[in-house]
Order: structure tokens, then sequence, then C-alpha cells
């Protein structure tokens, strides 16, 4: 208890002693000024008992008791003949003044304890108010803690990838330039030089698509992705993937299996085509060079529904790390789970970017294991569309 409690308590009780004698007082006053002829004794006792209820409601049952006491002396006194006198003449009234007492005392003792029981259970919703203040400032503060963490984990990621992944094309881009404007080198083989003119090429469209990576998560993350809905087949999305991938599939056999009865799907072609390359380039990062990566389109999840998907003969992604690869800057790599070809990199932007066109799509994306438990599987789910709907809408 409070030390601000006790001090209230205590307070009460003083009060409580002392409004005991003026209540009782006042109420005895009031009905004696008034002609005995208009009130009766029931009327007497009724109204001295309100006064007892009154105090044992407002500052507990010992103050009760005395308003009790005090009221059974006053009704004697002023109120049963022979009045003015402590004596009483009729023994009829000796039971009615016991009733007085005894029932003045119960009803101050019941109501000094539903006060109680009730100052009680106000105590315990404050507790609880309190209790239920403190959980929600710490769930705030562990919020606070863990977004605070997860964004010293995103600028940690963000400046390995331009430390190291934007750093690596700018510097072949600044190597093969300085070789090019080099004096000595100005009569080199136009060989020597067409080779360097085609790094600076390949690093330039490197680094542009990092970069692009980078603004389509953005757009992504603040719900700007603008999807160009129109309707399109499975097999022109999977032909435009296929020739965008075609360099890095290069020594890869590729298998492309489309059901026929594939409805026509209302999306946005472009950037479901941007999904299956990003699946197609991690294919072929880390699989065995000759082995087979296998594109397959399907009717899903009943009607409405179209599942693309990407399998390959790689090491595949653990299991507790497939939701993870999902996470913008994370590679599988970092937590030593696969051992990437030597053509394996990139900013871990790929799949983010995937879930996020799937998901606007309302799609859903997941990784599981290649058939027969090998490899690794892409498989992402859109809707058709609806035929209802402008062409012109989410442009």
């Amino acid at each position: 208890m409070k030390a601000t409690d006790t001090i209230d308590q205590t307070t009460s009780s003083r009060a409580g002693w002392l409004a005991a004698p003026l209540g009782i007082g006042l109420a005895t006053a009031i009905l004696s000024a008034l002609a005995p002829q208009h009130i009766n004794n029931t009327t007497v006792a009724l109204a001295l008992l309100l006064v007892v209820l009154r105090i044992a409601m407002r500052y507990g049952s010992r103050p009760a008791i005395a308003a009790a006491v005090l009221g059974m002396l006053g009704f004697n006194f002023f109120f049963l003949p022979p009045f003015r006198t402590l004596t009483i003449a009729d023994p009829e009234n000796w039971v009615a003044l016991g009733a007085f007492l005894l029932t003045a005392i119960t009803v101050g003792q019941l109501s000094a304890r539903a006060r109680q029981r009730a100052d009680e259970a106000e105590a315990k919703q404050r507790e609880i108010e309190r209790l239920y203040r403190e959980l929600q400032e710490a769930f705030e503060r562990a919020s606070e803690a863990e977004a605070l963490r997860r964004s010293e984990q995103l600028k940690s990621a963000l400046l390995d990838a331009v430390t190291h992944d934007l750093r690596t094309p700018l510097t072949a881009i600044k190597v093969s330039a300085t070789s090019l404007l080099d004096e000595s080198s100005a009569d080199a083989d136009p060989e020597g030089r067409r080779e360097m003119l085609e790094i600076i090429n390949e690093e330039t469209d490197r680094l542009n698509g990092f970069i692009e990576s980078m603004v389509e998560l953005a757009r992504i993350e603040a719900g700007a992705l603008q999807l160009r809905r129109r309707w399109s087949a499975a097999d022109e999305i999977i032909d435009s993937a296929l020739q965008r991938a075609g360099g890095a599939l290069r020594g890869q056999r590729v298998t492309v299996a489309v059901d026929p009865a594939l409805p026509g799907l209302r999306a946005d072609a472009r950037a479901l085509a941007e999904v299956l390359y990003t699946l197609l380039d991690n294919a072929a990062k880390y699989s065995p060079a000759g082995s087979e990566i296998r594109v397959t389109a399907r009717s899903a999840d009943g009607e409405g529904m179209i599942e693309f998907a990407v399998e390959d003969q790689g090491p595949g992604i653990p299991v507790e790390l497939r939701e993870r690869v999902f996470d913008k800057f994370y590679r599988a790599t970092e937590a030593g789970k696969m051992k990437p070809a030597p053509k394996a990199g990139g900013l871990g932007m790929g799949l983010a970017i995937a879930r996020g066109i799937v998901e606007a799509h309302g799609g859903r994306i997941r990784i599981e294991a290649g058939p027969d438990g090998k490899g690794g599987r892409v498989a992402f789910v859109v809707p058709t569309g609806d035929d209802e709907r402008a062409e012109t809408e989410d442009e």
C-alpha cells in the first residue's frame, strides 16, 4: 500500500468520527423541529438509518456503528415516551429501539463492506491499468529497439553493397578507361582496345541494373509500384524472360513446359517477365554448368490462378533460409549455407523485388525443394484477372 493511500485513509477516518455525531445531530434536530403529530416513529427510524447508511458508505463501518449508537440514543431521548429522558416506559419501545440499533449496525456494516469491496475493485482496476501501461511501454521500447536493430542491419547491408557490389563495376570501368587513355597504350592492338570497351559497356550495364533494382525496390516499399495490366499469354511472358536471360543461361540446358489449356491472364507482362528473369538468373548462378533448368506454367489452386515455376539442379536453399532470402540485401551465401558458382553475385535485392511484384498482382511466391528433393524450385501464382476491369486500371 502506498504512503499516500495510508494518509488518505487516516484523514477519512477522522472525518468519519466527526461526521457521525454531526449527521445524527442534524437529522435529529430537523425531525424534532417537526410537530410530533406530523411524523411517526417509523419515519424517524428510516431517516436515522439513511444517515447511518450514508456515513457507512462514505467513511466505513466504525463511524457507522458510532452513528447507529448515537441514532439509537437520539431516537430514545426525543421520540420515545417519556420524551427528553433515556427512560423507556413501554416494553414495546425496547423492542423497537433494539430493532433499530441492530438494523442500523447491520446496514452500516453491509454498506461499509460494499464500499470497501468497491474500493478494492477500483484499486485493482488502477493496478491493471498501470500494468497495462507498463506492458505497452515495454512493447514500444522493444519495438523501437527491434526497429533500430533492423535499421542498423539494413545500413550495414547497404554499406556492404555499396562498397563491394557497386564499387566492383566502377573499378573495372576505371581501370579500362585509364588504360585506354594511357598514351603508352594508344597504339595497342585493336582487339585489346575492343576488349576494354566491352568491359566498360558490360560493367556500365551491371551498374545501371543495380541502380534500377534499388529504385524499383524503393517504389515497391513505398507502395508506388504501378502495374500496366494487359491481356497476355503465359508462354509470351516466359519467352520474354528467356530472351533477357539468354546470356546468363549460356551453357545450361533449358526446357519449357506450358499447359496448352492455360487461359490468358490480365497482368503486367513486363513485370512478371522480370520476376521470371530473376528466378532464371539465380538458377543459372547456382547450378552446375550443363545442368537442366526447367520452366513451367500451369493452372493452380483451382480456377483463376496460374503458377509459374523455375526448377534447377543446384544445391537448393535450406528450409530455414527460404523466407529470409526474400529480405532485401540478404544473400543465402552470407550464412555459409550455400556455395555459389564463381559467377554468383549481386546486391540481394532480386527476390525482394520479385515478391513485391507478385504480391502487387495479388499473388504469392514460395521456395521449395526440386523434384525428388533435389535442387531447388521457386514458384509463384498470380490470378488470371477479371474481364470486367478496364485495361487502363493501375496505370
